[in-house]
């Protein structure tokens, strides 16, 4: 059976979830809040099987398992805990500039809608320096 979802140019798009826990603070149940990454990384491979085995290895490698100091000094104890893939994605196009590597479908959406979903140049994450 062919494969619907895979990369022509041997490209993907990975996206892992990683938590930060204090050390004596680790989340009771699934309400517990904590602070979450999510981290998209490019990975490069011939099938998807093989892209989610590579994805998986790098964000484990990009996520240190040990424990080490967080804050002003003294600093508490604190590490990242690698939760798991969130997605990926094949990449269609060669890369290049201008190359698309992402592409979202919105049905029945309101012309307000998509005009709020715009942003100015100063409302773009990348322009916020704080």
């Amino acid at each position: 059976m062919q494969q619907r979802n895979r990369s022509p140019h041997g490209w993907w798009l990975a996206t892992y979830l990683a938590r930060f826990e204090l050390r004596g603070a680790a989340p009771r149940n699934l309400r517990s809040r904590c602070l979450v990454w999510e981290n998209t990384i490019l990975v490069r491979a011939k099938t998807r099987e093989t892209a989610y085995r590579r994805a998986l290895r790098l964000a484990q490698s990009n996520t240190p398992r040990h424990w080490r100091r967080y804050g002003p000094p003294p600093g508490r104890l604190g590490r990242w805990v690698l939760e798991g893939l969130s997605d990926l994605v094949p990449i269609y196009e060669p890369l290049r500039h201008g190359a698309e590597i992402l592409w979202a479908e919105h049905r029945h959406t309101t012309l307000g809608r998509t005009r709020r979903r715009v942003k100015g140049r100063h409302e773009l994450d990348v322009f916020n320096d704080a």
